[in-house]
C-alpha cells in the first residue's frame, strides 16, 4: 500500500514501541505518536492521519475508572479527530475480555462502541483487534504481563507464587504484524490466537534458559515460540548482564576461545576483518539472535533502541573475549577503534534468507536519524 500517516496512541507503551519499530522496519509510513506528554496535541496529530491505532488505555485502577476511563479515552480521540475535521480509519487495541461483565471488559467494550459508531458516522472501515494476553521485550514485570514478571524472577533466583492454567500467549511483534494488516480492508473483527501453553510450562522454559545462557550459551529454541520467549528474556538481562565473559584457552601453540554453543538448530557464523575507524552494522532485527565476538583487535560496540534517543556502548578487546548478544529492537553497529585490523566473529540463529533478511538499515546515532 502507498505510504500514509499512522497515529498511535499510547505509542510510549509495550506494544505501542514494538508497534513503532514495525512500521519503521517495514513500511514507509508517516508515524505520529501521542502519549500522556503531548495528548493534549491530538487534535493536531490526528488532523491529516489516514488512520490511528488507539492503544492507550487504563489497566490498572478503581472498578470505576476501568470501566468508564476506557471509553473516555475513545471519546475525547473521537471528539480530537471532529474538530479538526478528520475522518481516519480507527484500528482498536481490545482485548479478549471485552464485554465478560467486569469493570475493565466493560469498559473495553464500551470504547469499541465508540469507535464504531465514529467510523460509520466517517464512512470509514473500523477494525476491531480482540488481543489474547501478550508477551514480548521490555514488557514492564507486574504490569503488561505475568511472563514479564516471570523474567523477572528467573533472572533474581525468586520463585513466583504460580497458579497453574492453560493459556494462549501472543508475541508483541505478532500482534503488531494485525495492526499492520488492519491498515488495509474493511470494518472487520480480528481475533490473533496466541501458542497454548500454560502458566507452569512458561515458567519452566524460563528456568531452562537460564541454567544454559548464563555459562554464555544458546539454548534449545525448537519452535518460534521458544525464540520469542527467549528474545524476552535476554532483553531482560540487557544491558546490566553483558559483556558475556568467554573463556580463554592458551597454551605453547597459541590461543583458542568456544565463541558460540549452541543446543540445536540451524545457524550461520561468519569471520570479518576491519580496518582501523570504519564501522560496520547500522541496523536493527525483529526476530534474529545475533552475536558479536572480537577476537582480535579493539571495537566499540554501540547500540540505540530503536524509536529512542536511549544508547548503550561496549568497549571490546580481542585479547578478552567477550560476547555481545544483540536485543530485538536494538540498533547497533561496531566500530575498530585500535590502531590495527580488527577480527569479530559474528553468528545468527538463522541462515541468511535475501527474500526475508530481517535486517532493517538505520544508523545508531540518533541525529543521523533524524536527518
Amino acid at each position: 500500500m502507498p505510504p500514509s500517516t499512522v497515529l498511535v496512541t499510547g505509542a510510549a507503551g509495550f506494544l505501542g514501541w514494538h508497534i513503532q519499530i514495525r512500521l519503521r522496519a517495514l513500511t514507509d509510513h508517516v508515524v505520529r505518536t501521542v502519549d500522556q506528554h503531548n495528548w493534549h496535541e491530538l487534535p493536531q496529530l490526528v488532523a491529516d492521519a489516514d488512520a490511528v491505532i488507539h492503544l492507550a488505555g487504563i489497566n490498572r485502577a478503581s472498578d470505576d475508572e476501568l470501566r468508564d476511563g476506557n471509553r473516555r479515552l475513545a471519546e475525547r480521540l473521537v471528539q480530537a479527530a471532529e474538530q479538526a475535521n478528520a475522518t481516519p480509519r480507527p484500528i482498536y487495541a481490545n482485548s479478549i475480555q471485552a464485554g465478560n461483565e467486569t469493570p475493565y471488559g466493560d469498559g473495553k467494550a464500551a470504547a469499541a462502541h465508540v469507535l464504531h459508531e465514529a467510523a460509520t458516522r466517517w464512512g470509514t472501515p473500523f477494525v476491531d483487534v480482540m488481543l489474547p494476553n501478550l508477551f514480548g521485550e521490555h514488557g514492564r514485570p507486574g504490569y503488561n504481563s505475568f511472563v514479564a514478571t516471570f523474567v523477572e524472577r528467573a533472572i533474581t533466583g525468586d520463585h513466583p507464587d504460580i497458579q497453574d492454567r492453560d493459556i494462549k500467549l501472543l508475541h508483541a511483534q505478532r500482534a503488531a504484524q494485525c495492526f499492520m494488516d488492519a491498515l488495509e480492508g474493511p470494518t472487520r473483527i480480528e481475533r490473533p490466537e496466541g501458542t497454548p501453553t500454560s502458566v507452569s510450562a512458561v515458567w519452566q522454559r524460563l528456568l531452562a534458559f537460564r541454567e544454559i545462557y548464563e555459562h554464555g550459551r544458546i539454548p534449545p529454541l525448537p519452535t518460534d515460540f521458544d525464540v520469542e520467549l527467549f528474545n524476552t528474556y535476554r532483553a531482560a538481562l540487557f544491558p546490566a548482564r553483558y559483556p558475556l565473559q568467554l573463556t580463554l584457552n592458551s597454551d605453547p601453540r597459541g590461543w583458542l576461545v568456544e565463541t558460540t554453543r549452541w543446543s540445536g538448530g540451524e545457524g550461520q557464523t561468519f569471520v570479518s576483518s576491519t580496518h582501523p575507524g570504519i564501522t560496520r552494522g547500522e541496523h536493527f532485527h525483529l526476530r534474529k539472535i545475533e552475536r558479536f565476538v572480537v577476537v582480535g583487535g579493539q571495537g566499540r560496540i554501540r547500540l540505540r533502541k530503536a524509536a529512542t534517543d536511549q544508547t548503550v556502548q561496549f568497549d571490546v578487546d580481542g585479547a578478552n573475549p567477550v560476547a555481545i548478544d544483540m536485543p530485538i529492537g536494538w540498533i547497533h553497529n561496531i566500530t575498530n577503534t585500535g590502531d590495527s585490523e580488527m577480527v569479530t566473529q559474528f553468528w545468527v540463529n538463522e541462515l541468511f534468507d535475501p527474500a526475508d533478511p530481517d535486517t532493517f538499515w538505520e544508523p545508531v546515532d540518533p541525529q543521523e536519524a533524524a536527518q
